[in-house]
């Protein structure tokens, strides 16, 4: 039996192929386990900078394998992938559909990428369920409230157009190659220094829900480190010197 997840590394890009094209890559414990071995793989792997999430098949992924909920319940490490999500700079590359918890899978990502044939939406209620990964959390932050509303309540889906003209996805796509897109994206990232992408991340991760003030303390931490690393020294005398900076990670 093929694997459920394929992961694969190229100039400190990880990618991780949801490899279940038969099922349109729909979540049961094996493609969980497995997303969730390789994100935490991604995330102590000092070699690696970036990750991209996609699908096998022409579909990035249409939710929780409602067959294997009916005989087992939701599927091993669910809650921890769609709660905790990554450390590392993570994007999703999206073709086809990302519904249910495909989309919510989607969301634990920083940026997501989506080609112009790409569908988003919310369908649990029509299947007896909620969206409970995650989705009425983080849908808010890209789309009107309204649209979320309607999503949820009626499982309608959204098109790519409609996903980026809101902000959900960064980059539209030709059908084919948000795989491709993304990578450009990645490469951009994987050239920066580490730790400064690391601080980014972590702050504007906790920004929703917090004061002003409360991120400006959590700041002065995050600027003490970054300063004061080998890295920062390393930016400024790559820039004075006309290179290409080497960068530590320290």
């Amino acid at each position: 039996m093929p694997e459920a997840v394929l992961t694969s590394t190229v100039d400190q890009v990880r990618i991780i192929t949801l490899n279940r094209p038969e099922a349109r890559n729909a979540i049961d414990s094996a493609l969980s386990l497995g997303v969730f071995e390789a994100l935490a793989a991604l995330d102590s792997d000092d070699d690696v900078r970036v990750g991209i999430l996609t699908g096998a098949g022409g579909d990035f992924c249409a939710g929780m394998d409602l067959k294997a909920f009916a005989r087992s319940g939701l599927p091993a490490k669910i809650d921890a992938i769609l709660h905790n999500g990554c450390r590392k700079p993570l994007i999703a590359a999206i073709e086809g559909v990302a519904v249910g918890g495909g989309l919510e899978l989607a969301l634990i990502a920083d940026l997501l990428v989506g080609s112009s044939t790409a569908r988003f939406g919310s369908p649990e209620v029509n299947f007896g369920l909620f969206p409970g990964g995650g989705a009425l959390l983080r849908l808010p932050r890209h789309l009107p409230q309204s649209l979320v509303m309607e999503l949820a309540l009626t499982g309608k889906l959204i098109s790519a157009q409609t996903a980026f003209d809101h902000g959900l996805l960064v980059r539209l796509s030709e059908p084919g190659s948000a795989l491709e897109a993304a990578r450009e994206l990645a490469t951009s990232i994987a050239a920066a220094a580490p730790l400064g992408v690391a601080a980014v991340k972590q702050l504007l991760r906790r920004t929703p829900g917090r004061t002003e003030d409360e991120l400006w303390d959590e700041q002065v931490t995050l600027v003490d480190a970054v300063f004061h690393s080998d890295d920062a020294q390393e930016g400024a005398r790559a820039f004075a010197e006309k290179r290409a900076p080497r960068w530590t990670g320290r």
